[in-house]
């Protein structure tokens, strides 16, 4: 493997050009200012030499010897051609608007999710526009007008939400904070709930096999969360939010400029469930009362060559599900209501530094620690379930580049992680310590003008599983100024944690039956991409066509299929997930923006010597959302409709037949729409979640004997509440310095 590595290395560096190159920086005017122009179209006229401007307007690009007019162009600004004469001269260049005037200006609109061009992999950057499209409340609510991402609920009672990428679990994709991992083992289960809305920055998902900077746990992908940043957040923000469901929510943040080098922001965020509501009347209430108190403070530091980040979050969450108050007539008086109550107590730090060396711009050593603990007591009815888990997470990374030529970078690394988890089941302790020490390197090439890779491997030691190896491996080829096409391939591996994972199935008369021998999961991935950037009436089409297969070496099957139990075990045979999915956004007029999206799902996994369609996965799943904003920017219209396909049941033939359902779960639509209003320092956005107020009948299997053999509240594929009504309002404060 080392000498492959250093062959593709070499073979790069041979053969890239030795062309001039071309630097500057594209801008878009702003009052009296100018701001950095994202994703412009640059190229040489007359030829295929093309590049685009990245997030802080930068480009670079060789200069041929057979032209010396750049052109620039942007969708809704008018195009620009400059003569270059000098390829030593840093240029500056400022687009105008299309219908710019000698005394008014009229910016574009931007969309709110779009795939980055200028990165390797498949990465897709979500912003704060497109957050605050849907009510947004947490995490789980930001993949709502997202044809990549699904989440659903787990269960039918605790409130448990998980994600779907590439049509596996949200357990295979490496959830991350500010490119820290995050979010795994006992918090996986109610993760998505940890990270308020308001909080965030903007969201990037990376499909396919990622970076080996961060570990060997991505398997279909990465999430990576970015937080609001002093610098660039408002002054003071508020939101809070109402629902017909009993929801409050509250979110406030203020920034400070402490200094010209140092900066803080405080957020807090509070969530109340105030309604017991159950719409079906199965006796249960539909939505878990949480309780939820959450404070994060961080702070920034930049110098001329020194960043640092650090800072604290902590979480008090207390969730309470179960029967209502009401016992059937025909019980006796003895008879205790099954009750559901997870308190929860979780406390984050992380540290990161990086330092640029002065004389070597193209070096730079950075470091990141980050340390977790996370306690949860919690009862299942006549269950209790108790869990602590310490988790510590280090990252050495040095960069650099062959020959100082920052198209030819590498990264080379130490890391560390660390967990210690303790669970206990009723009067059964299980204790799990898990040591992974690492080295990784990753090279990031660019061969000629249209061609990036990013070749790495990294090699860890886990105490338990011995010596794992992964290579991973993305590619880059920009066909014209508007066609790109990637690839991908790599390995991936994961511990599992079933009981602390699978905590939720808890509320289900099932028996645990774990197996002693669980090796770790490991899979390869595959997959490629082509978008396209299709001019239509000076505004640009994009289209985006994808496939990607997931094959497992190995996988814990969590096996539904005897009612009685839920049986965990290695995988002894064929386990693999195919996804193809075909996107396309456009701005249909001014200031409408539509996206239509179709993704087909085939996943396959070998359950107790069976090859079976994985059940409670959709087969497919359509998208539109349409999102209007008047001219004048006065009021916002979002719709988002989905169509969400069928699948697979376990068998419940077993049961009674008053407790059975049906082998396959039918298709169904969900329809969510919001209204914004804006004025000049606060918005009010009224909304409307699952219009049709579609639910799945029958969640809960014998609700009304929780104690029974029959209960079981696992089998979810569908909505487990109705109609829906929000109602929020946000208010900021920029900074002066914006």
């Amino acid at each position: 493997m080392r000498t492959i590595y250093i062959t593709i290395v070499f073979m790069l560096v041979v053969l890239s050009p030795a062309l001039s190159q071309i630097k500057g920086i594209v801008y878009e005017p702003d009052n009296k200012n100018k701001t950095p122009l994202f994703g412009v179209n640059i190229y040489w006229n007359n030829t295929e030499i093309g590049t685009t401007s990245d997030k802080n307007g930068n480009f670079t690009i060789e200069k041929p010897n057979s032209s010396n007019e750049l052109v620039f162009s942007f969708v809704g600004y008018r195009p620009d051609t400059i003569i270059v004469n000098n390829p030593n001269e840093k240029l500056e260049i400022i687009l105008h608007d299309s219908r710019f005037l000698e005394e008014v200006t009229i910016g574009a609109r931007k969309m709110g999710s779009h795939y980055d061009k200028m990165e390797t992999g498949h990465v897709q950057n979500i912003t704060g526009a497109e957050l605050h499209k849907a009510a947004c409340c947490n995490l789980s609510e930001s993949f709502e007008t997202n044809a990549s991402v699904d989440a659903s609920y787990s269960d039918a009672t605790t409130g448990a939400k998980q994600i779907k990428l590439l049509g596996l679990a949200g357990k295979y994709v490496q959830m991350m904070t500010e490119n820290i991992p995050n979010l795994y083992g006992i918090s996986q289960a109610y993760a998505l709930g940890y990270i308020p809305g308001p909080w965030m920055e903007s969201i990037q998902v990376s499909k396919g096999t990622s970076a080996v900077i961060n570990g060997y746990d991505a398997i279909t992908g990465q999430i990576n969360v970015e937080y609001k940043k002093p610098k660039n957040a408002d002054l003071l923000f508020f939101n809070q939010l109402v629902s017909s469901a009993g929801k409050v929510e509250n979110n406030l943040d203020a920034s400070f400029i402490v200094s010209p080098k140092l900066s803080t922001t405080i957020l807090a965020h509070t969530q109340f469930d105030l309604l017991s509501i159950d719409d079906n009347k199965d006796g249960f209430v539909d939505m878990p009362q949480i309780d939820q108190y959450n404070f994060f403070n961080r702070w920034d530091y930049f110098s001329k060559n020194l960043t640092m980040r650090f800072g604290v979050k902590y979480i008090d969450e207390s969730r309470k599900s179960g029967q209502l108050g009401s016992i059937p007539s025909d019980f006796s008086d003895a008879y205790t209501p099954y009750k559901i109550d997870i308190k929860t107590n979780r406390i984050e730090a992380f540290y990161k530094m990086g330092y640029v060396f002065p004389q070597r711009q193209h070096q730079s050593i950075a470091m990141i620690a980050n340390f977790t603990g996370h306690n949860q007591d919690s009862y299942f009815g006549p269950k209790t379930f108790d869990a602590q888990q310490i988790s510590g997470y280090y990252n050495l990374i040095w960069q650099s580049a062959f020959n100082a030529n920052e198209h030819h970078r590498y990264n080379a690394g130490l890391s560390l992680k660390y967990e210690d988890l303790e669970q206990s089941l009723n009067d059964s302790l299980i204790t799990d310590l898990e040591v992974v020490p690492g080295a990784f390197f990753q090279y990031t090439g660019k061969l000629f003008e249209k061609f990036n890779v990013i070749v790495g491997g990294r090699t860890d030691y886990h105490n338990e599983h011995g010596l794992l190896i992964t290579p991973r491996l993305n590619l880059r080829y920009n066909i014209s100024g508007n066609v790109i096409v990637r690839a991908s391939a790599g390995k991936g591996y994961r511990k599992a944690n079933v009981l602390a994972e699978n905590s939720f199935l808890l509320a289900s008369s099932r028996i645990f039956i774990i197996d002693q021998d669980l090796k770790l999961e490991e899979a390869w991935n595959y997959g490629s991409n082509i978008t396209w950037y299709i001019p239509i009436a000076n505004k640009d089409m994009t289209v985006n066509v994808e496939f990607y297969r997931t094959d497992f070496v190995n996988q814990i099957i969590t096996d539904f299929e005897d009612v009685t139990k839920v049986h965990f075990y290695n995988l002894d045979g064929q386990s693999f997930s195919n996804t193809f999915q075909v996107e396309t956004s456009y701005e249909i007029i001014k200031g409408l923006d539509a996206t239509l999206a179709y993704r087909y799902n085939d996943v396959k996994q070998t359950i107790n010597g069976q090859l079976l369609e994985v059940p409670l996965t959709n087969r497919y799943k359509g998208i539109a959302t349409f999102s209007y904003k008047t001219p004048l920017e006065k009021w916002q219209y979002d719709f988002t409709a989905q169509l969400n396909g069928g699948g697979r049941i376990p068998s419940t033939e077993s049961n009674p037949e008053e407790f059975r359902l049906l082998q396959e779960f039918p298709a169904y639509q969900i329809y969510n729409a919001q209204i914004t209003k804006f004025f000049r320092h606060w918005e009010m956005y009224f909304g409307v979640e699952n219009l049709l107020g579609f639910t799945q009948k029958l969640p809960i299997i014998s609700a009304s004997d929780p104690y029974s053999g029959y209960f079981d509240s696992s089998l979810i594929w569908g909505p487990v509440h109705g109609r829906k009504f929000y109602l929020g309002v946000r208010f900021s404060i920029q900074q002066q310095s914006k």
